[in-house]
């Protein structure tokens, strides 16, 4: 067996690539933009002359293939398809290019699936077989272990939770539906519910300098931080935040009885309040069959490049 894989995980705004073990070991790591580029061709010809670079200076020659995660990366087709958040948009065969580039097998996924695979590789989810894994960031991502095996579906797209609806006269979400779970989980999400919080008339003589601060200037790390302080607008939008997720995941295992719901990102951190609630409301909400058996767990790779390391386990789990 070779004893390197190629990591790349694809963001909206900057790529970052590694070299990884078959342990998980990370020998190197760097990143470029994703942006930018006359094309799509020219931005993994960009990529791959990096990594080219790193391997023939380091002679490193033992590489089993190349995994990928990607925004809207299809695992069935090897494309990226129409994602939102890149500059390059419609169909894009990355796999195709990338094979061209290094004449190894390729495998590519979206990012959230890649994490969940990483987490069943090399973090707390290698015993598991059925769980389910959220990543908290700029949306609201999820991958999905059913039997051993990540949930695709037929399209290749399946476990999209973070637009499953939790308010079908909520938030416009950016994929054209409304009231989807990210609009009020994400980064973006926990924001607006700074807003809604404020809305509220039992909070209008609430002292906070979130009243006064532009909606742009403020961060859920700038929440979570107060929040700690016992600010009581910051410490609310996190309870909020933490009904509506914890809600979800007693939706999530209604459907799909997992071992564990694994969440990854800044915000899942903040134990108080929001985890305490995410837990709270996810009991009070699922069927009695569940009652006492919810496991809230937090990723093992949380401290790691997960999206490398994902990427790289999609080669030896994919």
């Amino acid at each position: 067996m070779a004893t390197y894989i190629i990591g790349i995980d694809i963001g909206g705004t900057s790529t970052k690539w590694g070299i990884v073990s078959q342990t998980g070991e990370l020998l190197y790591k760097s990143f470029l933009e994703t942006s930018g580029y006359k094309n799509f061709k020219s931005y993994v010809s960009a990529v791959s002359e990096q990594i080219k670079k790193y391997i023939t200076e380091n002679k490193i020659t033992d590489i089993s293939g190349i995994g990928i995660g990607a925004p809207n990366g299809n695992y069935h087709t090897g494309n990226i398809e129409y994602a939102a958040n890149l500059d390059q948009k419609g169909i894009l065969p990355v796999s195709k290019l990338f094979e061209e580039e290094f004449n190894l097998p390729v495998k590519l996924t979206n990012d959230a699936n890649a994490a969940a695979i990483g987490e069943k590789v090399f973090g707390n989810a290698k015993q598991m077989q059925n769980f389910v894994l959220l990543t908290l960031g700029t949306g609201l991502g999820s991958g999905i272990f059913v039997e051993g095996k990540l949930l695709y579906g037929k399209t290749g797209m399946a476990g999209e939770l973070g637009h499953i609806t939790v308010n079908p006269d909520g938030r416009q979400c950016s994929c054209g539906k409304i009231g989807c779970l990210e609009e009020y989980v994400s980064a973006k999400g926990i924001v607006q519910n700074v807003n809604y919080i404020l809305t509220l008339p039992e909070n209008e003589n609430l002292k906070s300098p979130l009243k006064d601060m532009k909606q742009e200037n403020i961060t859920p790390k700038l929440i979570s931080e107060l929040a700690g302080k016992n600010d009581p607008v910051a410490y609310k939008t996190l309870e909020y935040t933490g009904k509506i997720l914890g809600i979800a995941i007693a939706d999530i295992y209604s459907i799909f009885s997992p071992e564990a719901v694994f969440l990854a990102g800044g915000i899942s951190k903040a134990e108080q309040p929001f985890m305490k609630n995410v837990k709270k409301y996810a009991e009070k909400y699922s069927l009695k069959i569940h009652k006492n058996n919810i496991k809230i767990l937090k990723s093992g790779l949380e401290n790691s490049p997960v999206g490398i390391l994902g990427a790289a386990a999609l080669i030896i789990n994919g």
